[in-house]
């Protein structure tokens, strides 16, 4: 049985017992600022468990793409070392909203896995949550009762709260768990050792396979727990794991999927799997990694510096790195294995599909541009090693105190080449004990704990429990009709997050509309009685609509009056309107390949990032310019269908974005042919858009673009700055009548002029080459020159480097003085280089001091600027005392 058969007999099954099966969420979350990820099936109906929202489906059944790299559940370092640890997994689970329990739950669990799927009952054991008497939950005793029906009570484990009570996170729905587990060693092992003592005892062949879990409680910011307006089920199954239980296999990476992939990479390396441990790994974390990364983009996350684009960044790199170091591939891989991905995963994943020109354009860019990175970081590293050897120390090391290494790399050197230049300790310590230099990894190791310790504080953010004031109502958004309103708080906490304090406000209305859709949240007041609360940014989570204050009102039970930043709103809308124009623009001139990868609206501008495979073109920016400012023109009435069916809206010509979530029913912006499904807040009509004007076109990253630009008092300034530039240009040049062409003429003077100084500085070289000459003596074998000269340095570059060739030993110290400044340069012959182990970088660091400066280069040749002429001399006295 196939991966894909597998999966879909577990949506068969549950769609027999009345579950509707769903599709899976995004992988990538945007609406949830305590998660970037999907790190398990059940976040998505997190706000059916809270109470937030009422399930329109008592029964759903899915399989979910999850990642888990980062926070609490970060397996990155675990995959592809051992054989059932992944980034990205697929979990197949079904849930009950507030209708069957465990009963049901074990039962059906039960009968898929013996009767359907048909494993063996006597490789299988079942764990219970034996209760907790800090949290007060008792043992799960109704659990227990239920599985004595099914198996042996003797294969029926207590298991503690750290593996059989499940929670999400810090705060947030929680419950006893039962998991089911499964022995897939051989029957000999089996007879040899029980199971029973194997379970959860990290053993590779006796792993849990499926997760029931009861919630009942939500964990509260206080460590306590409070129960659960309903009880619902959560179930994960693990499709991975199953597949491995199912095809007899004693790995993942041994089932169809994976193989697929890995013997994909094996041919192309020209490395069989199986060979070694080692080249095993490597294989394994490639076919694993290329799913998160593919998808990933697919759902609309592209890799970057920053955030959850950065983690999938550090994941590509981490698969480029593995082909390159273990199985020397040194040309775009990943980039071909993604098109195997879609072939394999493609149904029920339809986003691959659509978006496999995407997929493949982005991953080769990031590979050729981490190719480089790889080569700059070889250099790095031989530059590091040779300036080591030639700084002659000899180092030992307590683990091989007899043998002697030739110099030694710190460890902030080393988080240097794993930070920069994406290399693994591992690495960095090959390349250099091949070099005979010892690296200081425990230093390392200190460096990259800084880094975490970083990373994690910046990201901390600490939530109190939320206080109740009023009746705990969904909150209504009014801000498509209403600008102000009076409201009444229903519940407020207190939030910290990087020394600053402020408070999460909860209304029962508001006309507030809360960051989404790339439209910046509302700013604002609350109006009270005998005080004004400034809201400073209104955001969604977890279907509550927030309003930040740095103050908390005095009178928390009063009637205020929400009155938002009608100004701020206005400029806001202009260019969330003329977002919706320039993508229909662009369409129509680049082609309806165009999908909108991103954007971001606030009152001063707009960004949208689209699809598209080459640079937009002058010609074509102002085609799309031009289709913008003729449907302002054209004064265009807005309409707007709010509550449209889903595919309805298709219908009508809406695009729905990968990576988004809609419901049955959504909201429809139309402004002629442009239709868009949006939440956001436009204008009524496009004339009162007022100006448009595109302000850049760059590359986002591969195949996508970015383009910029501003509209109404934004633009207005814009063009009245170019206005004022363009009187003061043609004052200074006495109000030419063609300026065009005075500029032009302006230009080629100076040009002229250039190449005239430029010329005159050669000639000066030259005769300062000749006076020079004579200054050059004799310190033994060395030919030496110091002066100070006139000069400015690049100049005195080409001069050394002529002189170098007309004088054998040759080593110069030459100062010289650009305007308030000056500088040092340092030229030593290759030949005194390698026998004297003489360092042209590290004298100049030396002597560099003297003229409040700093430099460096290479052994030869080696540079310092500063600000204190008068140190020349001594700099060049103390370069010289070096030969005697």
């Amino acid at each position: 049985m196939t991966v894909s058969e597998i999966r879909q007999q577990f949506f068969d099954f549950f769609e027999s017992k009345g579950h509707q099966i769903v599709p899976s969420a995004p992988m990538v979350v945007k609406n949830d600022p305590t998660l970037m990820f999907t790190n398990a099936g059940m976040n998505q109906f997190k706000d059916f468990f809270l109470g937030h929202q009422q399930a329109k489906q008592k029964r759903v059944a899915n399989s979910q793409k999850c990642l888990r790299v980062s926070g609490k559940h970060n397996d990155l370092e675990e995959v592809g070392v051992d054989t059932y640890h992944h980034t990205m997994f697929e979990m197949l689970g079904n849930w009950s909203f507030g209708d069957y329990f465990k009963e049901e739950a074990i039962s059906w669990a039960w009968e898929l896995l013996t009767t359907v799927y048909q494993i063996p009952v006597d490789q299988l054991y079942v764990t219970v949550f034996e209760g907790d008497a800090k949290d007060g939950v008792p043992r799960d005793s109704e659990s227990f009762d239920i599985w004595k029906k099914f198996i042996a009570e003797d294969r029926i484990i207590l298991a503690s709260k750290k593996d059989n009570f499940w929670e999400m996170g810090d705060t947030g729905p929680c419950g006893p768990c039962t998991e089911i587990h499964v022995d897939l060693r051989s029957e000999s092992d089996r007879q040899a050792v029980n199971g029973l003592t194997l379970v959860n005892n990290d053993h590779p062949q006796v792993i849990e396979i499926w997760n029931n879990v009861f919630m009942q409680f939500n964990r509260k910011a206080d460590g306590s727990l409070e129960p659960l307006p309903a009880t619902h089920v959560d179930t994960g199954m693990g499709l991975e794991r199953l597949a491995m239980a199912l095809q007899g296999k004693q790995s993942n990476y041994d089932t169809d999927l994976f193989q697929t992939l890995i013997q994909f990479v094996s041919k192309e390396s020209g490395i069989p799997y199986g060979k070694s441990e080692e080249t095993d790994i490597a294989l394994r974390v490639i076919a694993d990694h290329i799913r998160a990364i593919s998808f990933s983009i697919s759902d609309g996350q592209l890799p970057s510096n920053t955030g959850a684009g950065y983690v999938i960044r550090r994941i590509l790199r981490r698969a480029v790195r593995y082909g390159y170091q273990t199985l020397g591939m040194k040309e775009p891989f990943l980039c071909k294995l993604s098109g195997v991905l879609v072939q394999l995963m493609g149904h029920p994943y339809e986003e691959l599909i659509k978006q496999k020109d995407l997929i493949e354009k982005v991953i080769r860019e990031e590979e050729q541009s981490f190719f480089r990175t790889l080569e700059q970081g070889i250099k790095r590293i031989d530059h590091l090693i040779n300036q080591k050897k030639s700084e002659g120390s000899v180092i030992t090391n307590s683990d091989n105190p007899d043998h002697k290494y030739n110099g030694l790399i710190s460890g902030v050197e080393a988080f240097e080449l794993y930070d920069t230049y994406g290399f693994p300790i591992d690495l960095i310590s090959l390349i250099a004990r091949e070099n005979n230099v010892l690296v200081k990894e425990e230093d390392f190791e200190i460096e990259l704990q800084k880094q975490k310790d970083r990373s994690r504080a910046a990201s901390v953010i600490e939530t109190d429990d939320w206080v109740q004031v009023g009746t705990d109502v969904p909150t209504s958004f009014i801000g498509y009709d209403l600008k102000e309103a009076p409201v009444q708080l229903t519940k407020y906490r207190k939030v910290s997050q990087k020394g600053k304090q402020f408070y999460q406000l909860v209304l029962d209305q508001t006309p507030f509309y809360p960051e989404g859709g790339g439209q910046v949240g509302d700013k604002g007041i609350l109006k009270g009685s005998v005080e004004t609360i400034r809201i400073f940014d209104t955001k969604k989570e977890n279907n509550l609509i927030i309003h930040l204050s740095e103050q908390l009102p005095s009178d928390l039970t009063q009637t205020f009056t929400a009155i938002i930043d009608l100004d701020s709103q206005e400029q806001t809308s202009k260019n969330h309107s003329a977002t919706h124009l320039l993508h229909h623009a662009l369409r129509s001139v680049l082609g309806t390949h165009v999908e909108q990868k991103g954007s971001l609206v606030n009152a001063s501008n707009l960004r949208f990032d689209f699809s598209h495979f080459s640079k937009v073109t002058d010609e074509e920016l102002q085609q799309i310019e031009q289709l913008v400012c003729d449907a302002i023109a054209a004064n265009i009435s807005l309409d707007e269908r709010r509550a449209m069916a889903i595919d309805d809206a298709k219908a009508l010509g809406a695009m729905a974005l990968f990576g988004e979530k809609y419901g049955d029913h959504v909201r429809v912006i139309k402004f002629g042919e442009s239709v868009e499904l949006c939440g956001g807040i436009h204008v009524p009509d496009t004339s009162k858009i007022g100006l448009f004007k595109i302000v850049s076109e760059s590359a986002v990253a591969a195949g996508v673009r970015r383009i910029e630009a501003i509209t109404g008092k934004a633009a207005e300034a814009y063009f009245k700055e170019k206005a004022e530039t363009l009187l003061s240009i043609q004052h200074l040049l006495k109000n030419p009548k063609d300026l065009l062409k005075s500029v032009e003429d302006l230009m080629a003077r100076n040009n002229q002029l250039q190449k005239e100084v430029e010329q005159l500085t050669r000639e000066k070289a030259g005769q300062l080459k000749i006076q020079l000459t004579t200054k050059v003596e004799k310190l033994g074998d060395v030919s030496f020159l110091a002066s100070i000269v006139d000069l400015d340095a690049n100049s005195v570059k080409d001069l050394l480097y002529q002189m170098k060739q007309e004088h054998p030993n040759f080593v110069a110290v030459i100062g010289n003085k650009e305007g308030e400044k000056c500088g040092l340069s340092l030229m030593i012959s290759e030949s005194l280089v390698e026998a004297n182990q003489w360092n042209a970088a590290q004298w100049i660091r030396e002597v560099s001091t003297h003229i409040q400066g700093g430099g460096g280069g290479q052994a030869f040749f080696a540079t310092a600027g500063g600000k204190r002429s008068e140190g020349l001399q001594t700099a060049i006295d103390q370069i010289k005392t070096k030969l005697a």
